[in-house]
Formats: C-alpha cells, structure tokens, sequence
C-alpha cells in the first residue's frame, strides 16, 4: 500500500493517507489515490485525487491562518510524492471528528427522522433532507478503526471523552472555521452542506489543525443554482460513489467492488469541478 521513500520511515497507512516519519521528528503525509466509502477502502483508485486532496487543504490551511495554527511545516518534499504530499509536525491528535453541519443530510438526516434532533440537538419539525437548519451546529463523531463505523455522539459524550474545556474549544474552532468557509463557498456558487475536522496539541500545547481541511473526501460540496431540499442534491463530492455502490448490489458486509472505469471518471470530474470552483484555478 505505500511506497518507499528515501530519508523517511513509513509508520502506517490509514484510508487515504500514508504516514512516514523522518530522523527528526517530522511527519510526511502522502495523500493516495485510494477512495473510501462506508468506512472501507475500495479497490479501486481515483487517479490525480490525492494531489488534489492535498493542493485543496492547503488553500484552505492558508485561508485559516489567521483563526487557528495548523501542522504544515513545508511543501518541499520528495520528488516522488510531489504535489501530493506535506511536511507537519506531529500533533497529540483529540479522539474526535469535529463536524459542523449547516444543513441536514446523510447519517444527520437518518437520525433526524427517528428523533427530531442530531446528536441530541432538538430541530424543528417539518425539515427535508436538504434543508437548510435555523443555525450551524456542532455534531462530534468517535473515530473508528478501519472497517468500523464513525459513531455520531452527544456534545455531553464529547465532553466525557477530551474533557468540557477542550470540547468547548473545539465546537468554537469547528463552527468559526465552517462558517467562514461556508460564505467563502457561497461566495463561488457553492454550498457547504457539512464538513469534518481533526484537531491536535503541539508540543507548547496550542490546538492546532491537522489531517486535510475541506476536500471532496471530508465535506459535502453542493451546486447552490440546483439546491431543492427534498432529496438528494447534486453534488461535487464522493456522494456519488456512495450512491453507485447503493445501487450495485453491495451488501456491506463483504468487500466492496470494483468501480465501473464511468464512475472512476465522473468522481474525478467532481473533485475538479469543486477545486477549480473553489480556487479559482485548475489542479
């Protein structure tokens, strides 16, 4: 799965990423063309995605900059892994996937038709899926293990697990980072339906941001002109991986399928059609 590296160590692979770790200290993390969805990995690759998973962050990092430090030390990095590739410091990463949603839809959708709430959040009634919630909320997952499922938890859970000062810091980050990017996103003619985020301490002890920051693989990108709460929305995303293996015959229990070489090309599609969008230029 990962591939050797002069100067650097690999230490593990996660869905995505390849991590490697060098005599100093320092972390190279190697975005892949691999996919996931469902909490697997599928067998086949989207090629040019991991560059554009880690140009896209980068944007974003920059666009942070001044709400929250991040991880990234250089760009300059081995010329086999160029483009795809970044230079961080190592983070004690917080065990949650800090998500903000602005909109309802996907597991909030699912868990809002049996309770009228997210994650303990009372909503109104009377909400589609698509629709837009009367204010962004802070929707905290468990990290699994691979294969596993991310699990939606209460911010009271959340609290239990990282303690009420950092739960409390880390809502503040996820929601002011997610609206700050959603009017950005209105701003190219798209919407920011919801995104995930992970957050670490450094070494003196500030929160820091980590991992990718608003790609196609951690958010749900959608075209503002088509929006219509009331089902699924067109998307730039991997929605529509998602959708295909909904429809394939996959029951999710044994190892997902091949992707059709018009679905590997289609999700490409998207993932440029967001980073250009969002950008303003091509990948």
């Amino acid at each position: 799965m990962s591939i050797l590296i002069d100067g650097w160590n690999h230490l593990r692979s996660g869905k995505v990423r390849d991590l490697y770790t060098n005599s100093q200290g320092q972390l190279l993390i190697v975005a892949s063309d691999r996919i996931s969805a469902f909490d697997y990995i599928l067998p086949t690759p989207i090629p040019g995605k991991g560059k554009l998973l880690t140009q896209l962050s980068l944007f974003w990092f920059e666009m942070f900059s001044d709400l929250v430090p991040n991880h990234l030390i250089s760009t300059d990095v081995p010329e086999v892994v160029q483009g795809r590739a970044v230079i961080v410091k190592p983070l004690d990463m917080f065990p949650l996937e800090c998500v903000a949603r602005g909109y309802l839809t996907g597991s909030g959708w699912i868990e809002y038709q049996q309770s009228q709430s997210v994650t303990e959040i009372p909503l109104p009634v009377g909400l589609l899926d698509g629709s837009k919630l009367p204010t962004n909320i802070f929707t905290p997952a468990t990290k699994a293990e691979m294969g596993d499922h991310d699990e939606n938890i209460s911010f009271e859970r959340a609290v239990s697990i990282v303690g009420e000062s950092d739960a409390e810091a880390l809502r503040k980050l996820t929601l002011e980072l997610y609206s700050t990017a959603e009017e950005y996103a209105a701003t190219r003619g798209i919407i920011l339906a919801d995104t995930k985020f992970e957050f670490g301490r450094d070494r003196e002890g500030k929160i820091c941001l980590g991992d990718e920051a608003l790609t196609p693989d951690s958010s749900r990108f959608w075209s503002a002109d088509s929006w219509k709460p009331g089902g699924a929305q067109p998307s730039f995303d991997k929605q529509y991986v998602r959708d295909w293996l909904l429809t394939s015959g996959w029951d999710r229990k044994s190892p997902p399928p091949e992707l059709p070489a018009e679905v590997v090309e289609k999700t490409l599609e998207r993932y440029e059609s967001a980073f250009t969008l969002l950008t303003g230029r091509k990948i």
